[in-house]
């Protein structure tokens, strides 16, 4: 019930100030940057204020000790229910980009308190948990004494290691001591069953996709590396980018520009242990890496003005979650079944895409007809179609449930976590895939910037 439906009833002024008390109330986040104390008691009284539609806690801890919050937003905050997918943003990987970190505060108070009053964000909420990390390097952002437009000591966690090359990679190997805050973040993804996601940045405005390393079977010789959902990821890509106005027109001086504001990360340049890939890869979540501003640690005076300008393209992009369709595979007797692979034929992953506990699949994927071949180990495969309408369903993909056509008793399907080694599986692969072939929007984002490498932001 809101405050407003009082609105226009007689006599009722001292019933409508005894509910609007009732009310949560948050106080209003300023634009200014919060440090983890303050981080801290703002999350601890949203969680507190709306408790039913919000969970807090810590994936795990910094070097230096710090707790890595998430804050959950939805119907069912604590716990994950069929059919309702599950997104995450994280920032302030790289504890010297912080717009970020600011953005998802915001984000999280504009959620919380539109929720019953705005239709689009009450019904996000009632379709989508949200989780949301403001910060997974909190000892890099405490570590910046002097902020810097481009490199400050506190871009690196307590350990002085990158974060953002100290995941497994897929391509090479990647011999690098495994930090806290990165073993949080693998640990974490395999609680949950994460279907979309972002990682924001600073430094440059330019949505990156996937992948960010590579070999000659993703394209490397022709200066870039896509993943079998090419389509899907240019596509989320240009949904975030199209609706920040400095992301699709006015770039960064003396920097390079980008075409409609999105990237091959590849293309950009070659990243080895990048978190986009390792999410990709082995954790079924299609991630992109989001940089939102030139300077990487701006001043405070223009927060307001980055939020400004990245509200809708962050609420659009949740929004994109519920691309595709989505289901669960039964027995004939009903039962779902877990770790069978569903995936889309000719969009095969090097690690298989498979139902959870719950016997659920997410798949992103554009308009069209697919054919989906589901795999239960030691069975033959089965093969259903399914046709993607141009307009999708509002805050939901196409549901398509697959009864598994099998006679007699199912074997135990044994559930494995994570279902692929963490080595480079893309090692031996032949050099082809229809992934590969050229395409005139490849050559052009190839033409402009095949000559450049920057440090990722």
């Amino acid at each position: 019930m809101e405050v407003r439906a009082c609105a226009g009833v007689r006599n009722m002024d001292f019933a409508c100030l005894w509910l609007g008390l009732l009310l949560p109330v948050v106080a209003t986040l300023d634009f200014s940057y919060h440090h983890q104390e303050e981080m801290e008691e703002f999350l601890k009284n949203v969680a507190q204020n709306y408790s039913s539609i919000t969970h807090l806690h810590s994936i795990g801890r910094s070097v230096k000790g710090r707790n890595l919050w998430v804050l959950v937003v939805g119907r069912s905050p604590k716990e994950h229910k069929i059919g309702i997918p599950e997104f995450k943003y994280v920032a302030n990987m790289h504890g010297d980009e912080t717009v970020g970190r600011e953005l998802l505060l915001h984000l999280i108070e504009y959620l919380v308190t539109n929720d019953g009053k705005d239709l689009e964000i009450t019904n996000l909420i009632n379709s989508t948990r949200i989780h949301i990390m403001p910060s997974m390097n909190p000892d890099g952002f405490e570590a910046v004494k002097k902020p810097d437009c481009f490199y400050s000591n506190g871009r690196e966690n307590g350990n002085f290691y990158d974060l953002n090359r100290n995941f497994p990679d897929a391509f090479e190997f990647n011999n690098v001591s495994r930090q806290p805050e990165t073993v949080a973040i693998m640990e974490w993804l395999k609680t949950e069953t994460f279907v979309l996601s972002a990682n924001l940045h600073g430094g440059a405005l330019v949505a990156s996709y996937p992948f960010d390393n590579g070999v000659p079977a993703t394209g490397t010789v022709h200066s870039r590396s896509l993943t079998p959902d090419d389509d899907v990821f240019q596509y989320l890509a240009n949904t975030y980018a199209s609706r920040n106005p400095n992301m699709k027109g006015d770039q960064c001086k003396n920097k390079m520009n980008f075409p409609n504001g999105i990237t091959n990360g590849y293309s950009w340049y070659p990243l080895k242990g990048g978190m986009q890939d390792y999410n990709y890869i082995w954790a079924q979540c299609f991630e992109i890496t989001l940089e939102l501003s030139c300077c990487k640690y701006p001043r405070e005076e223009k927060l307001s003005s980055f939020w400004n300008l990245n509200k809708a393209s962050l609420i659009e992009y949740i929004k994109e979650v519920h691309l595709g369709v989505k289901g669960q595979v039964f027995d004939q007797s009903g039962n779902p079944l877990p770790n069978v692979i569903v995936e889309v034929q000719d969009r095969k992953h090097i690690c298989p895409y498979k139902t959870n506990k719950f016997g659920e699949y997410y798949l992103l994927l554009l308009p069209g007809s697919y054919t989906l071949n589901v795999t239960v180990p030691g069975h033959n495969p089965h093969l259903t179609k399914v046709i993607i309408p141009k307009k999708s369903q509002d805050f939901s993909a196409l549901k398509k449930d697959i009864l598994f056509p099998f006679r007699g008793q199912l074997d135990s399907i044994p559930v494995s976590n994570p279902p692929c080694p963490t080595i480079p599986l893309y090692r031996n692969l032949p050099s082809h895939s229809a992934a590969t072939k050229p395409s005139l929007f490849l050559f052009l984002v190839t033409l402009f910037h095949v000559l450049f490498k920057y440090s990722k932001m």
